[in-house]
């Protein structure tokens, strides 16, 4: 018998509106726990924020690393799905979570035992360097739990059950919020841990999310993953995923690289910076929630509409979903410019920091805009196949040409935390006016990962996940 709450039946035909919304709210919730730390971390101190951030900054590359095959699995298994070829399908999912399991631990061994070494390279100094370490110690341990977790959410989301996915956000937020509370602040009769609290509560909330993840996932699959699956390792498959995944996740792993360089430029301006640049990259995420929400949901469509060889209807899906991303945001950002020193006074009390927070609150219009652009487009490229031709513009443009202009600007023309604002704002306008172009050509219609299969030879649903 199925799962209360979980439609079995495929759902051929899906709505952006439908997707989307879920999305948004899992999304939100995702940087709400980010923001919650930080919130809960600057009532110690400003250090205290500065280095748990610079400690994410390596935690975003190391989860970016996870989905070369989370999201590669999720584009092979949506065109799949497309395809209606539902085997193959379950098949991927399970290898899926095998490749990240394996990865996710040699990443957790890595950052647990190399914590110090790798944070060295930071020009990070007194507190600032050893709250990073406490906190990269121990989150890092626990990368694995997020490697299955991206895995699972990745393949949960094409099969078109984003509520589900929404769901398992909130539940890891409100754990990690009564987590916080009580192991940051000493209540509930635990230890005061401060930042080492803020790290244990993180990794509790995603083991006890991952263990409703599995059932769940067992649940949505069309045809039941078995337990052979898992330890079967087609070469077939895994070249799919790689061959999306790949050049997907190096591509964010250049994008965070570059992040981790002007993170390095910005150490250089002071504490006050610092601090600055971390309240403001946590409310400007909140302007391009909508645009990711936007682009997750695209390109599960996408995928499907490829696998089913509807690629007509795919390139129309995209610039609708682009328009709509383009005026969300641009809405968004004038909101927060106009209540840029509210927001930022609700995490410090330093003049300083408030006023450099603002300053870099106002560029948003110029940044977030753009990468609107990108994240529907590139997310749709993924989709569809064309994996590659993002990794060589982001090669060019996020790379030689924004770190080029943010040494110039924060160096030479002297323009501060503003002039890495600045240089991420040109990148992005460079790459979205490149991906327009190159979904406008149609090239991708070429990178199909499933040949379209006549009706008459697609594979019956032998068995479903309750059978």
């Amino acid at each position: 018998m199925a799962a209360v709450g979980v439609k079995k039946e495929p759902v051929e035909k899906l709505n952006l509106f439908h997707l989307t919304w879920p999305i948004f709210l899992e999304v939100f919730l995702f940087m709400l726990m980010g923001i919650v730390d930080t919130f809960m971390l600057s009532k110690l101190s400003d250090d205290a924020v500065a280095g748990v951030g610079a400690a994410n900054q390596y935690m975003h590359i190391a989860i970016l690393i996870l989905e070369v095959i989370g999201n590669g699995a999720a584009i092979v298994v949506a065109q799949y799905l497309g395809a209606r070829n539902y085997i193959e399908a379950s098949k991927i999912a399970a290898l899926a979570v095998t490749l990240n399991l394996v990865v996710g631990l040699m990443i957790s061994a890595l950052l647990f035992f190399f914590a110090g070494d790798i944070l060295g390279v930071m020009n990070l100094h007194g507190d600032v360097s050893v709250y990073a370490q406490q906190y990269l110690v121990i989150v890092g341990a626990g990368i694995f739990l997020q490697a299955i977790i991206n895995s699972i959410v990745a393949i949960v989301r094409v099969h078109g059950f984003t509520q589900q996915a929404m769901f398992v956000s909130l539940a890891m937020n409100v754990l990690n919020v009564v987590g916080n509370y009580a192991l940051i602040y000493g209540k509930f009769g635990f230890p005061e841990l401060g930042v080492q609290g803020a790290a244990i509560s993180t990794v509790f909330s995603r083991f006890a999310v991952l263990i409703f993840l599995v059932w769940l996932l067992y649940q949505v699959v069309h045809y039941r993953i078995r337990f052979q699956y898992y330890i079967t390792l087609s070469k077939e498959y895994i070249g799919k995923i790689f061959k999306i995944g790949f050049p997907s996740a190096f591509e964010q792993v250049m994008y965070q690289g570059c992040q981790l360089v002007f993170l390095y430029y910005v150490t250089f301006l002071g504490t006050e910076a610092l601090a600055a640049r971390q309240y403001a990259l946590n409310i400007s995420m909140f302007t391009y929630l909508f645009a990711i929400a936007v682009g997750m949901g695209t390109a599960i469509i996408v995928g499907r509409l490829v696998g089913a060889n509807e690629k007509g209807e795919a390139y129309q899906q995209v610039w609708g979903s682009v328009r709509w991303s383009l005026g969300i945001t641009f809405a968004t950002v004038v909101l927060v410019m106009l209540f840029r020193e509210p927001l930022m006074k609700l995490f410090s009390t330093d003049v300083n920091v408030i006023e450099l927070g603002a300053q870099l609150l106002l560029l948003g219009l110029i940044l977030e805009t753009g990468r609107s652009i990108n994240i529907v487009i590139i997310n749709s490229l993924r989709a569809a196949g064309d994996a590659k031709f993002p990794l060589v513009i982001s090669a060019f443009s996020t790379v030689l040409m924004s770190l080029s202009l943010g040494y110039f600007f924060v160096f030479h023309l002297d323009l501060g935390v503003a002039g890495v604002w600045l240089a991420i704002a040109a990148d992005e306008w460079v790459r979205a006016v490149l991906m327009f172009f190159r979904w406008k050509s149609r090239v991708w219609e070429k990178h199909a990962l499933v040949q379209h299969k006549p009706e008459a030879e697609l594979e019956p649903v032998k068995e479903t996940a309750s059978s």
